[in-house]
C-alpha cells in the first residue's frame, strides 16, 4: 500500500527526469504499481481511511511521485455530479500520449497542487481545456478519449509529472495571476 512516506517531494531527481515508457505484456511490478498508485487515490478521497492512513487528497498519482521514472499515472476525478456515484474519469494510464488539444487555454481558480509539492505555490497554471488522450491499460489495450475541462486539467498534471514538469513551471513567475482572454477558469 502506498502512504504519504512513499511519496517523495520536490529536489529529489526522479521528479525532473523524462520516464521511460513501459513495453508489453506488463510486469507483474508494473501492473501491481497501477492498481497500487489506484488505491491510493481511492483511500485519499475516502475521508475515514484517509484521516486514518493519513493521506493528503489526490486526483492523480505518477509513476515518477514514488521515485520510478516509468511512463505510468493513475487519475481518479470524482463526479462534480453530487448524485452520481460514478467518477468523472478513473483509469491507470501507461504510456499516455495527448494526440491533440484545443486551442483555449484553462485553469483551476484556486491553482493547482501536488502530492509532491508540500507548500502552496499561489498563481494560475493555464493548460488546455480540452484534451484528446491515447494510453494503454494493463491488459495492453490501446484506448482513446476525449476530455475537458477537470478532468483535463488533471490528466495534463499527471502528464507534466512523466516529462519531468512541476505543475509549478507553468506560473507566470512576473504575473501569477494574469490571464490571457478566453482562459476557462474552472471553479
Amino acid at each position: 500500500m502506498i502512504t504519504m512516506d512513499d511519496i517523495i517531494r520536490e529536489g529529489r531527481p526522479t521528479l525532473r527526469n523524462v520516464a521511460e515508457e513501459v513495453t508489453f505484456p506488463l510486469s507483474d511490478e508494473e501492473k501491481k504499481l497501477g492498481q497500487d498508485m489506484m488505491e491510493f487515490l481511492e483511500n485519499s478521497q475516502d475521508p475515514q481511511k484517509a484521516e486514518e492512513l493519513q493521506l493528503r487528497g489526490g486526483v492523480g498519482l505518477a509513476a515518477p511521485q514514488v521515485n520510478v521514472g516509468k511512463r505510468i499515472a493513475a487519475v481518479l476525478v470524482p463526479s462534480l455530479d453530487s448524485e452520481s456515484e460514478e467518477p468523472d474519469f478513473k483509469e491507470v494510464l501507461y504510456n499516455p500520449k495527448i494526440l491533440s488539444h484545443s486551442v483555449q487555454g484553462a485553469c483551476l481558480g484556486e491553482g493547482e497542487g501536488c502530492l509532491s509539492v508540500d507548500r502552496d505555490v499561489p498563481g494560475y497554471v493555464v493548460r488546455q481545456a480540452r484534451i484528446t488522450l491515447r494510453y494503454y491499460n494493463a491488459e495492453g489495450q490501446k484506448k482513446q478519449v476525449r476530455l475537458k475541462n477537470y478532468p483535463a486539467v488533471v490528466v495534463q498534471h499527471e502528464l507534466d509529472h512523466l516529462n519531468g514538469v512541476l505543475f509549478y513551471d507553468h506560473i507566470n513567475e512576473d504575473n501569477p495571476f494574469t490571464l490571457d482572454e478566453g482562459v476557462l477558469v474552472i471553479e
